[in-house]
């Protein structure tokens, strides 16, 4: 039997949803990938007290799992961040067919890094990542995914990125209208940060991110503070006065008294390869099945 080309995935969230969805689309996998984004549903509501389980954890694991079985869906255990550190069922793999060749999904808390260090030779993240990690910071703000391979030193990883889902929400930036007329400022877009000075708020670990989309001459002058672990984002960044956080609509954004300005930049998941591990004509297979070839969303290789 082929040995199955391994894809490395997120364990849960909206980043796998979105790996199924494309699987379910181009590999006839909707009722697995259903199977699968609804256990892990209930899983995360079951660790957020939201739903009372009727079986302890490791019950419902044995359930959910059969080693025995590459094509149905397996499961493992980790540690919640969440108070209490609940034990969360989160996923571990797959195997199915895409266009003829077997994919087996390995399920990798960040599977970006795992990439990174030759560990798969294809895999999808959360296009945040990459810009936390590698892209290079520069006067000229980052304002789209098709831009991120130009911005990677090739000295610093072999990972490329390669398209993405289309599941966007943006990191957009937030002000009160007091904060935006304190610099005068008729739109809030990265004009006005450039002329702002002061603290910014951003959710723990996205300073690179934040610079590299606002570019290093915008953010001149911006002091990233942090919200409390028990405040809401919107919140916090009313408290502060300016802020970028992940929106949809901004409904949130707005209910605590914050303009929605500009999208800096657009959070998506995206596949990826690691270009000296992706030789072979079977890799080759999956990620021309695997990715989206529309000329609106392809990206340029490097």
């Amino acid at each position: 039997m082929t040995a199955p080309v391994r894809v490395a995935v997120p364990r849960k969230g909206r980043p796998l949803e979105a790996v199924l969805d494309r699987l379910a689309a181009r590999a006839d996998a909707t009722d697995v990938a259903d199977d699968v984004a609804s256990t892990l549903r209930y899983e995360k509501a079951v660790a957020k007290g939201e739903q009372t389980a009727d079986r302890g954890v490791y019950d419902r694991l044995a359930a959910y799992s059969d080693p025995s079985d590459p094509h149905r869906p397996d499961y493992t255990l980790l540690r919640d961040a969440r108070a209490g550190k609940p034990r969360r069922i989160v996923f571990d793999s797959l195997t199915l067919a895409v266009d003829g060749t077997p994919v087996q999904l390995v399920g990798r808390e960040e599977p970006f890094r795992a990439l990174r260090t030759h560990e798969f030779a294809l895999g999808f993240d959360s296009a945040d990542l990459v810009l936390e990690e590698v892209v290079q910071l520069r006067a000229e703000p980052l304002s789209s995914i098709a831009d991120l391979n130009e911005r990677i030193d090739p000295h610093d990883t072999d990972v490329r990125v390669v398209s993405g889902l289309g599941d966007t929400v943006h990191h957009t930036l937030l002000a009160t209208p007091a904060a935006r007329q304190s610099v005068g400022a008729d739109a809030l877009d990265r004009e006005f940060v450039a002329a702002y000075e002061g603290a910014f708020c951003i959710s723990p670990r996205y300073e690179r991110l934040v610079e590299a989309v606002l570019g290093t001459d915008a953010a001149d002058g911006v002091d990233f503070v942090y919200p409390d672990a028990d405040r809401e984002e919107e919140a916090a960044i009313a408290d502060v006065g300016v802020g970028a956080y992940l929106t949809v609509t901004g409904s949130t954004a707005r209910e605590h008294g914050l303009e929605v300005g500009e999208r800096l930049f657009p959070s998506e998941t995206v596949l990826m390869e690691n270009q000296c591990e992706a030789d072979t004509d079977a890799v080759a297979a999956v990620k021309r099945a695997l990715a989206d070839t529309a000329p609106e969303t392809a990206i340029p290789p490097q």
